[in-house]
């Protein structure tokens, strides 16, 4: 299974955590969801890689920004 790692910036707190791995977790095929608060960095697992948009729009639906994304 793939693995992408991002950052999202403007996380503060565990709900802020619960909020991105929330709406990160409802993108078809994903599997798991690991968010490092102190670092922002977003690992997210699943069936085939995400893209981008649906990643930045999960993230931006929590209320907070993509930043990093792999490839950039």
């Amino acid at each position: 299974m793939p693995t992408q790692t991002f950052t999202v910036n403007g996380m503060t707190c565990q709900h802020c955590v619960a909020s991105v791995t929330e709406e990160l977790g409802e993108l078809p095929g994903v599997s798991d969801v690991d968010v490092a608060l102190e670092t922002g960095r977003v690992t997210v697992t699943s069936e085939s890689e995400i893209s981008e948009e649906a990643a930045s729009a999960a993230v931006q639906e929590a209320g907070y920004t993509v930043s990093d994304w792999p490839g950039e």
